[in-house]
């Protein structure tokens, strides 16, 4: 029997998905910050995973994650099934010491931040033990490190508040209920312009969590609020092309019955199943 692909292997976006949530975090001052995903060090392919800039040096930045903040700020982020090793640190602060040679930013103008979804042991004994850093928890699951010239913070997002972190907090695999609907509210608040730029988000987490949605049942009036925007903004129409052209191959290979089953645990609609594999209704609704 073929092994169910874990939702790393299928694919799933979760920087960007990453990108959206730390700016829906830094809302409040998106007037005075600049974002940049993937920054390009070189031309060669190096990028650093996110860059913040301040407009104006003189912003004072209140929002939790973000205390530590510069100038010019590097974050670095690991999806739910990695996390932030010894090798990663030193890779990144690498990369922090070329951006400010390349873009002439003085270093102590800068920062850097690390956010995982688990304690990171392993890193900050190192750091406390070979680097002869000290580091304090400042705030849940916010961890400071002291003693360099280059501020550094690791977040595990898992720790932080709900109340002031939904964005970051929810960027997982195993949100239950309740996660669920704090979520939906907080999208009915955005507003269907601001709710666009999250785009990438919503289907990060539809994806990511669909073994667990159907353990605590279908939570069919959020579900169609996400489905809804992910159309209007045109994210659904590239999901379910994509989704067909696998059904098509997949149908050829392994069997149509298998294709449709595949789709339907993706959540995607009856119709582009029908289309996608040829089954009726019937023999897709006994899947």
């Amino acid at each position: 029997m073929e092994k169910e692909k874990t939702p790393e292997e299928e694919g799933i976006p979760w920087h960007t998905a990453f990108f959206e949530a730390i700016q829906m975090e830094l809302d409040e001052y998106s007037r005075d910050l600049q974002f940049t995903s993937e920054f390009q060090l070189i031309t060669r392919p190096l990028k650093i995973d996110v860059v913040i800039i301040k407009k104006s040096r003189d912003i004072v930045i209140e929002k939790n994650i973000a205390t530590i903040f510069r100038k010019e700020n590097i974050v670095e982020y690991k999806s739910p099934d990695d996390y932030v090793s010894v090798g990663d640190f030193y890779k990144v602060y690498g990369y922090a010491c070329l951006y400010s040679a390349l873009n002439k930013v003085d270093i102590k103008d800068m920062t850097l931040t690390f956010v995982e979804s688990r304690y990171p042991r392993e890193l900050l004994a190192h750091l406390q033990v070979v680097r002869g850093y000290t580091v304090e928890e400042r705030l849940p699951g916010i961890y400071i490190v002291n003693g360099d010239i280059l501020p550094v913070q690791i977040i595990d997002n898992r720790k932080l508040s709900s109340e002031e972190n939904i964005w970051l907090k929810d960027l997982d695999k195993k949100l239950d209920l309740t996660e669920r609907k704090r979520i939906a509210a907080e999208i009915k608040k955005l507003g269907k312009d601001k709710a666009a730029r999250i785009k990438a988000y919503l289907y990060v987490i539809q994806r990511a969590n669909l073994m667990n949605l159907r353990e605590v049942g279908e939570m069919f009036d959020i579900d169609l609020a996400w489905e809804k925007l992910l159309v209007e903004t045109g994210y659904a129409a590239r999901w379910e092309a994509r989704a067909e052209e696998k059904g098509r191959q997949e149908g050829m290979g392994i069997g149509m019955e298998k294709a449709a089953r595949n789709l339907k645990a993706l959540g995607i609609s009856t119709e582009i199943i029908i289309k996608s594999t040829g089954l009726s209704p019937e023999e897709i609704a006994k899947l």
